[in-house]
């Protein structure tokens, strides 16, 4: 697969394991991303763009955020994830979001917003800066761009003793490598924002790493989403086993150890236009 300067490939698909992997994860990284948009100022009352909404998880925190004076409006271009999404923020009581089926370069708002914000959105893009340039396009001059992205190579170091870690973290990485995705787009972040015009951000970068159970089973649950790809890629699994006891077996693994494992190692970034 190559990457297409017009789409941006989802290698974890919209099924709805995906939708429900994608809440468990949301939830995990929900203390990390109010953080970053709380730091970044945004709040009450404001009007606030979220692009790649997914399941709905991001644009339901920044409305809590913004109240009932705010206004959210989610761009997701996947239908699924949209109907999803509504759903959720129907059930939830918040009728100050709006989701739209659009891609970034389909976006149609005549109306300025406060902030941008994305969370593990530039990662799938084939060209990070010219999205965000894009993205930017519909922020106020001194509103807030904020995105958070991940930043897989300090985890890679961490399971270097652990093989059947190191196995599962590689498998993921070929596949969203092959998928066209950058798992190491964090990183990048400071020389994206200035590519794509804005002042160089605030940044900092959280892990959350130990022997918690949860953690295996985010690496079991995004190996699951990836199956489909990695059986497309034919690619070697020998080394994971079954995947129905592979979150046991990290984990028995992690606890025979003196190790401790981490995943995601979210990159955060903001500045004002």
């Amino acid at each position: 697969m190559t990457k297409n300067e017009n789409a941006a490939y989802y290698a974890l698909g919209s099924t709805d394991a995906e939708h429900a992997r994608l809440m468990r994860q949301a939830a995990c990284l929900a203390p990390v991303t109010e953080r970053l948009f709380r730091e970044a100022g945004i709040g009450s009352g404001q009007r606030v763009l979220d692009i790649g909404s997914g399941a709905g998880d991001v644009a339901m925190l920044v409305c809590r955020l913004v109240g009932p004076t705010g206004e959210v409006v989610g761009v997701e271009r996947d239908s699924n994830s949209v109907v999803c999404a509504k759903a959720r923020a129907q059930e939830a009581g918040m009728s100050n979001i709006r989701f739209v089926q659009a891609g970034i370069a389909e976006i149609a708002e005549n109306a300025l917003f406060d902030a941008a914000v994305g969370r593990l959105v530039l990662t799938w893009q084939p060209n990070p800066a010219l999205a965000l340039r894009q993205v930017a396009s519909f922020v106020r001059p001194g509103g807030v761009v904020a995105f958070l992205e991940s930043g897989w190579e300090p985890i890679l170091s961490m399971l270097e003793s652990l093989p059947l870690w190191t196995a599962a973290a590689n498998l993921i990485c070929e596949v969203c490598h092959l998928s066209g995705a950058d798992l190491q787009v964090g990183h990048a972040l400071y020389e994206i924002f200035e590519t794509a015009g804005l002042p160089g951000p605030s940044m900092f970068q959280e892990i959350r790493m130990g022997k918690d159970p949860e953690i295996a089973r985010w690496y079991e649950d995004i190996v699951r989403s990836l199956w489909p790809q990695v059986q497309q890629l034919n690619l070697s699994v020998e080394a994971l086993g079954s995947l129905d006891t592979l979150a046991m077996r990290l984990q028995a693994e992690l606890d025979s150890s003196r190790c401790v494992a981490g995943w995601l190692a979210p990159v955060c970034a903001w500045t004002r236009k």
